[in-house]
């Protein structure tokens, strides 16, 4: 009898036990009895890996995560978005600008002189002078006068054609400015006289061999000497004592080193745009970087929140070294082969200790960080491809935050074990097309497909209404942002007018036909997100509704990055770009971005929008470029290059134990609720997160 029960009851115990290890999961208070050094560690999980840890190689969100744990850039932004120093302590900005004055043979030097006392004089006594013109004059703290020189270069002309250049150059005057003054030389002309530096005629200070056509000479004479040039200067001084993660000092090379990397075609960088308009770098002493531009550019100090690289790990001889011992051809072998991108060096908060490709990431916090190390000891990106296995580990803390989805976010925030936040976030999400491909190539097509769309149902049935319609490229918050451009309606029956007038008509099977081709292509997106996954299948649906076949794919991030994307191998995709707070889209929106690993990959080319992108860029003035700006807006959203669904509003959810720990100038330790910052960051204090075994009580505000 008992054998008999023993057998009976056997496989319903093992079948509890069974159960037990299923739906049980260890809370986040047992793990930590368990294992005090989880109070150490921050876990966040990602749907998707890391494609390159090299922040002027990755244009991925996964990478630049880590990115900004590993690196430091000169600057980053404070609380408000105001530009703050990193490993810049203090920095300053002033203009050398350079004009040639129109004269006689041998007579540009006299000419020069005369000029230059014209405007010692007028500087010295300025009555009667318009406010503006005086104003220009007082920013003058220098008049110097650049004297003749002979050079010789060579240059590719328009058709590729190497063409060397001999350049007697004449003198120039050259002004130093306390601040940049993109108005200067329309001032001077009130001054010298109307058209005075369209006089200046280049050519004739030029020869070229082999000899060229009068415009292509005139061409490219005007870009060897041009009649005036705006030089903005930034000087950054580095803090005293800053090292690498390896021990290395952290010196004003590295800077040089890091622009140097960037811009070369080699290592086909996607920040090259932001770093093309540097002249040069020098560096006067080890802790002075001294940064010339080659025109105006208002972008300038942003682009120094870029991580820094250190140089002695990736210069030449380094990369040769490295190519050697591996076996490879250093002739071949750069910084995109080198093990760098796997296992980087920076000198930002945490060091990097360790990458298992689809699984995690693990960093330590760096000692000798310049701010003093961050509270957590360690930091681990876990690659967690399915968001339910996610919320579950969330739930039983084994992670600290993830992509919280939109139908959480309700019941979540009602939950009193968790802090949230919440805001329209700094991005969009769109349908990009491959302007390369047919029937893309026609913007009646584009027009069409977008307003075949049900952007309000994916809002709703998608997001839970935790988005916005957005019509352009610019963040919603911004002054860039154009309100008067109204998001495409979804009217299935303009869309399929618009394809009738292209041409395309009914085919037997009901996909619409245009000289014997359907209209057929592939819908792509990563996969791991089920917003992206869903805005798939309604998009399949709609487009059928009008006659147009659409397959859809999912690929797993890295390589859907790696093999999609930076190869330009796809019809369409539903993506989404995360803005920053500088108006420069230079390198998603210009024609020459266009490129295999270029942000521009659509392939959008218009010769307004990059004029106007051009202008942006040059434009100091803050109402001026938001104009600029929303002409922009208006134009790509006339040609609609992309289909733009909606700026989502971002959620982040936290344990409540995950608090500031503050110490004060005698070293007392406090704790204060996270809070996100006026313009919703929640995790810009992150170094000073720290997760307390209990949960606080907080007195009321």
């Amino acid at each position: 009898m008992g054998t008999r029960r023993l057998l009976l009851g056997l496989p319903l115990a093992i079948g509890a036990v069974l159960l037990q290890s299923v739906l049980w999961v260890p809370t986040y208070e047992e793990q930590a009895r368990g294992n005090p050094a989880r109070l150490e560690e921050f876990i966040q999980a990602s749907i998707g890996d890391a494609a390159v840890l090299n922040p002027i190689l990755s244009t991925d969100s996964a990478s630049a995560e880590i990115e900004q744990l590993v690196f430091e850039g000169l600057l980053d932004r404070d609380e408000r978005l105001a530009l703050r120093g990193r490993l810049a302590e203090s920095w300053t900005v002033r203009e050398e600008a350079y004009f040639h004055v129109a004269a006689e043979p041998g007579e540009a030097g006299a000419q020069a002189e005369r000029i230059a006392a014209l405007l010692h004089g007028l500087r010295a006594r300025p009555a009667g002078l318009s406010p503006p013109v005086r104003a220009a004059l007082e920013n003058i703290r220098g008049i110097e006068i650049e004297p003749a020189r002979d050079e010789t270069r060579t240059i590719a002309d328009s058709s590729g054609r190497e063409v060397r250049l001999r350049i007697a150059a004449p003198p120039r005057i050259r002004l130093l400015l306390e601040r940049v003054d993109p108005d200067l030389f329309a001032h001077l002309e009130t001054l010298l006289g109307e058209g005075v530096f369209l006089r200046f005629r280049p050519e004739a200070h030029l020869e070229t061999d082999p000899p060229l056509a009068p415009e292509e000479k005139a061409r490219l004479a005007r870009a060897a000497l041009p009649p005036v040039e705006h030089n903005p200067v930034i000087e950054f001084r580095l803090r005293p004592g800053l090292t690498f993660h390896d021990g290395r000092p952290v010196t004003a090379e590295d800077v040089r080193f890091t622009w140097q990397a960037v811009v070369d075609p080699r290592n086909l960088s996607p920040r090259a745009s932001d770093f093309e308009p540097v002249k040069e770098v020098r560096v006067p002493d080890p802790l002075t970087a001294v940064v010339v531009y080659k025109r105006l550019h208002a972008p300038a100090l942003a682009s120094w929140t870029l991580g820094l690289l250190p140089r002695h790990r990736l210069d030449a001889e380094a990369l040769r070294r490295e190519a050697l011992a591996a076996g490879k051809d250093p002739a071949s072998f750069g910084i995109r082969q080198s093990r760098f991108n796997r296992e980087p060096v920076g000198c930002g908060p945490f060091v990097f200790r360790e990458w298992k490709s689809d699984r995690f990431i693990r960093l330590e916090r760096f000692e000798n960080y310049f701010e003093g190390p961050p509270e957590y000891r360690r930091f681990s990106y876990r690659i967690l491809p399915d968001l339910l296995t996610q919320e579950m580990e969330f739930y039983a803390g084994t992670i600290d935050a993830y992509a919280v989805q939109p139908h959480q976010v309700a019941r979540l925030s009602r939950d009193p074990r968790f802090q949230h936040f919440s805001g329209t976030s700094f991005a969009y999400t769109y349908i990009g097309y491959n302007l390369r491909r047919p029937p893309f190539d026609d913007p009646r097509v584009r027009r069409a497909l977008g307003l075949a769309v049900p952007v309000e149902r994916i809002i709703e049935a998608v997001l839970y209404g935790q988005a916005e319609r957005t019509s352009g490229p610019f963040p919603l918050q911004t002054p860039f942002y154009n309100r008067d451009v109204a998001s495409l309606p979804y009217d299935p029956a303009a869309a399929r007018r618009l394809l009738e007038e292209a041409g395309w008509r009914p085919g037997p099977d009901g996909v619409l036909e245009k000289g014997g081709r359907g209209l057929r292509f592939t819908l792509i997106t990563n996969s791991g997100n089920d917003i992206r996954k869903s805005i798939l299948t309604i998009v399949q649906d709609a487009w059928k509704r009008i006659g147009v076949a659409v397959q859809t794919d999912l690929v797993e991030w890295s390589v859907f990055i790696r093999e999609r994307i930076h190869r330009l191998d796809f019809d369409a995709v539903v993506l989404g770009w995360s803005m920053g707070v500088e108006p420069d889209l230079h390198p998603i929106w210009h024609s020459s971005q266009t490129g295999p690993n270029q942000l521009n990959f659509v392939g959008y080319r218009h010769p307004e929008a990059d004029a106007l992108i051009t202008r942006i860029r040059e434009e100091y003035d803050p109402e001026r470029q938001a104009a600029l700006c929303r002409r922009l807006h208006a134009r790509i959203a006339e040609d609609q290059p992309v289909t733009f669904l909606y700026a989502g509003k971002w959620t982040a959810v936290l344990d409540r134990r995950i608090v500031i720990r503050e110490r004060d100038a005698h070293g007392d330790i406090r704790h204060r609720p996270i809070e996100p910052t006026p313009t919703g960051n929640y995790r810009f204090h992150f170094n000073r997160w720290v997760k307390l075994p209990a949960r606080p009580v907080f007195a009321a505000p």
